[in-house]
C-alpha cells in the first residue's frame, strides 16, 4: 500500500491516531476531583474504588485485549476489526455513562478498554503497511504521541466537560467513538492487499486490485491474511520474552520509566486539592507541552535524519540500533523532570516549577516510547503485531500497577524521595541496558535468529 496517495494515506493515519488517543483518554477523563466525587456518591463506592479502580480497569483491559484482537485481524483484515472494536467502544462509553450500580460502572470501563485494543497493534501494523523505512519513524511518532497526550488531555478535557455532569464524561467519549465510527465506515480502507494469481504476467502485477472487501473470510491470496488461532497470540508474547532485542527494550522502558507517568498523573490532583476541575485539568499543560515538543522536535522524524546520517558513516545501512542513542538524552531528562516534579512539591515551591518540571519529564518519557516501538518494530518487522501486543502488555500492566502505590509511597517518604528514587532507577537501568544493546544488539539478533 506504499504507492498510496499521500491524500489517502493521510486519512487512515488521522484515523489511526484519532483511536490511540482515546486509548488511553478514556482512562484518564474520569480522574477530576469532582467526577470521583460524584461517582462515589452516586454508586457508594470509596474513593480506592473510583478513583484507583476505575482509571485502573481499563488499563488492564488495554493490556490484555491486543491478545484476542491481534489474531483475528490476521484472520479477517485491519479495517473490520478497527471498526468492530469503535463500535463495542462507543456502546461502552454509553454504559458508563447510564448504569446505575458499580458492578455495571466496572464492567464498562473494562469494556471500553477491550474496544480501543486494535489502535495499538493493528494499527502499527497498518503503519506498516502503508509507510517504507527511511519515512516510518516519523509517522510511529505520531502514533506515538497519540497514546501519550490523550493520556494527558483526558483531565484536561475532563475537567471542561465536568461542568456539565459526571456522566456528561462519558457521554463525550461516546460521541467522539460515533464520529470515528462514522469516519472508518467511510475513509479507512484495508490494508492487507490482493497478492497478484499466478497466472498473471509480471507485466500485469502492477494493476493488481489494491483494495479488498470489507470483510475478508477464506480469501488465500491476501498478503498478511492467514488463518490464525485465537490463542496464537498469547503464545507469541510468551515466545517473544525470550527474544533480547525486543524483552530488554521494552522492559526497560515500561517497568523503569513509563510506570511514574501515571504517578505524576495521579498525584497532581492531590497535590492541589483545592484547585477546580478546570484548573486540576490544566495543570497537565506543562506536560502536553513536554510531549508535543519531543515529537516535534527530537523524535520521530529527527529520529529518521539522525539515523540517515549515522549510516552515511556505514555505507549507508541502517541498523535498528542506531536509534537507541535518543534513549540518554530522554533517560537524563526524564530523571531531571521527576526529581523537579517531587521537590516541587516537598518545598511548596511555585506551581510554574511544577509545569516546568512536568514538561521536561514528559519530553523524555515521549522520546523513550517513540525510540523504543520504533527500535523493536525495526528489528523484527515480520512480527510486528505479536510484538506490540508483548509492548501493549506490558505498557499497560505498568499503567495498572502505579496507582495502587503511589499515594501509600509519598505519604511515607515524602514527595521528594519518592520522585527522587524513581529518577535514579531511571537513570540507573538506562545507563546500564542502553549501551550494551548499542554495541551488541546487532549480535544479539543474529544470536538468536528470527522471530
Amino acid at each position: 500500500m506504499q504507492n498510496w496517495s499521500k491524500q489517502r494515506k493521510a486519512r487512515v493515519v488521522t484515523l489511526i491516531c484519532a483511536d490511540y488517543f482515546m486509548f488511553t483518554f478514556i482512562t484518564t477523563i474520569p480522574a477530576i476531583t469532582s467526577v470521583t466525587t460524584a461517582l462515589q456518591t452516586k454508586y457508594g463506592a470509596s474513593y480506592a474504588q473510583v478513583g484507583e479502580y476505575g482509571v485502573a480497569m481499563p488499563a488492564l483491559s488495554l493490556a490484555i485485549s491486543p491478545l484476542f484482537w491481534t489474531p483475528l485481524a490476521k484472520t479477517f483484515g485491519r479495517r473490520p476489526m478497527m471498526i468492530l472494536g469503535v463500535s463495542i467502544a462507543f456502546f461502552a462509553s454509553m454504559g458508563c455513562a447510564v448504569t446505575d450500580t458499580y458492578a455495571g460502572y466496572m464492567v464498562s470501563r473494562f469494556l471500553q478498554g477491550w474496544g480501543v485494543g486494535p489502535a495499538s497493534t493493528v494499527g502499527l501494523q497498518v503503519l506498516e503497511e502503508l509507510y517504507a523505512e527511511q519515512e516510518r519513524g516519523e509517522k510511529i511518532g505520531y502514533w506515538t504521541l497519540s497514546i501519550d497526550i490523550g493520556l494527558l488531555f483526558g483531565p484536561l478535557i475532563g475537567g471542561v466537560v465536568a461542568l456539565v455532569s459526571a456522566e456528561f464524561v462519558f457521554w463525550f467519549s461516546a460521541i467522539i467513538f460515533g464520529i470515528l465510527f462514522i469516519g472508518m465506515l467511510l475513509f479507512f480502507d484495508e490494508t492487507a492487499y490482493p497478492l497478484p494469481q499466478p497466472s498473471q504476467q509480471p507485466s500485469s502485477c502492477a494493476v493488481v486490485e489494491d483494495v479488498l472487501p470489507w470483510l475478508n473470510l477464506y480469501r488465500t491470496n491476501v498478503h498478511g491474511l492467514v488463518r490464525t488461532p485465537i490463542w496464537e497470540t498469547l503464545f507469541d508474547v510468551i515466545r517473544i520474552s525470550l527474544y533480547p532485542n525486543v524483552a530488554i527494550p521494552i522492559i526497560l522502558f515500561c517497568w523503569t520509566w513509563y510506570l511514574w507517568i501515571m504517578c505524576v498523573i495521579v498525584m497532581l490532583p492531590i497535590a492541589y486539592p483545592n484547585w477546580s476541575p478546570v484548573e486540576q485539568g490544566l495543570s497537565l499543560i506543562g506536560m502536553i507541552i513536554g510531549t508535543v515538543l519531543a515529537e516535534t522536535t527530537f523524535s520521530g522524524a529527527f529520529s529518521d535524519r539522525f539515523t540517515g546520517r549515522l549510516s552515511d558513516g556505514n555505507y549507508h545501512n541502517r541498523e535498528p540500533e542506531m536509534r537507541l542513542w535518543l534513549f540518554i538524552p530522554a533517560a537524563l531528562t526524564t530523571a531531571l523532570g521527576l526529581l523537579l516534579f517531587g521537590l516541587s512539591q516537598q518545598f511548596a515551591w511555585h506551581w510554574s516549577v511544577t509545569q516546568v518540571a512536568t514538561a521536561i519529564f514528559a519530553f523524555g518519557v515521549q522520546v523513550g516510547n517513540t525510540t523504543t516501538t520504533i527500535y523493536v518494530v525495526e528489528c523484527y518487522p515480520a512480527e510486528l503485531m505479536s510484538i506490540v501486543a508483548f509492548y501493549s502488555l506490558h505498557l499497560n500492566l505498568s499503567a495498572f500497577a502505579s496507582p495502587f502505590w503511589i499515594s501509600p509511597m509519598t505519604n511515607t517518604l515524602g514527595w521528594g524521595w519518592s520522585f527522587g528514587s524513581q529518577a535514579i532507577v531511571v537513570v540507573v537501568f538506562a545507563t546500564a541496558f542502553v549501551p550494551a544493546l548499542i554495541l551488541w544488539g546487532k549480535r544479539m539478533r543474529v544470536w538468536r535468529g528470527p522471530l
